[in-house]
């Protein structure tokens, strides 16, 4: 074929935007809504996140996506198309992870519609959460609390209270876990992680408290459809 038949290298790489970014597939992992953002989560994201911090009572999205450098297209997407406001881009190797934050639900949604154009993607494509693992662990001891609050970003945990920590696959749900839990039960927030090979999340509180905090997260989880996560 001549030379000036040929398509140039950026449009075929614009022709399967989303799908390919730089000629690499992208896979949707994490896709998720936060209606309303709990006055402990967003405090805790302010103590964590680099970007612009999000307030109490906003609504966030969350993104997840493989491989990680791909996420600089998708807030790119996001931001020209709405006034959604990041709080969070964190680029890794294998994993890039978006949170986008606005008080009007509208623009949040909007923020969605255009990172899923970009890829090329609907939230069928997003992985279903797992829960890899869950702990209660009830009367916490006084060294063991040291050992979490010397580590925590967030709230404190008490000798005797109940900590809980769950274990979650992907990441990115990690972040709604923590919020669900937060709206359905008066918990403390010690520390969530929504990015990286697993997403983690530490609550500390009563022991009635944690179980309807983990209930909540369990209906949470089960509400959220995608492709099926082994």
């Amino acid at each position: 074929m001549g030379r000036g038949n040929e398509p140039s290298a950026r449009g075929a790489v614009d022709g399967v935007r989303g799908r390919l970014v730089g000629s690499v597939a992208v896979e949707l992992r994490t896709f998720c809504y936060l209606d309303v953002l709990q006055p402990q989560v967003a405090a805790f994201l302010q103590t964590v996140a680099q970007g612009f911090l999000p307030l109490s009572g906003q609504a966030a999205l969350v993104v997840e996506i493989a491989p990680g450098i791909a996420i600089n297209a998708v807030t790119d997407a996001a931001l020209k198309a709405t006034h959604a406001i990041p709080g969070m881009q964190i680029v890794e190797r294998a994993y890039g992870m978006l949170e986008l934050h606005h008080f009007d639900q509208g623009q949040i949604r909007a923020a969605g519609r255009a990172v899923l154009d970009r890829l090329q993607k609907s939230e069928a494509d997003r992985l279903r959460p797992r829960a890899v693992s869950a702990q209660t662990i009830t009367g916490l001891s006084g060294h063991q609390c040291q050992l979490v609050n010397r580590t925590r970003h967030g709230q404190m945990i008490v000798e005797g209270q109940t900590l809980y920590v769950l274990e979650v696959h992907p990441a990115g749900y990690a972040a709604i876990a923590a919020n669900e839990a937060e709206k359905a039960s008066p918990i403390n927030l010690l520390e969530f992680t929504a990015f990286g090979a697993f997403g983690r999340v530490w609550l500390g509180g009563g022991e009635a408290e944690i179980a309807e905090a983990a209930r909540a997260i369990g209906f949470a989880f089960e509400a959220i459809s995608g492709r099926a996560n082994a």
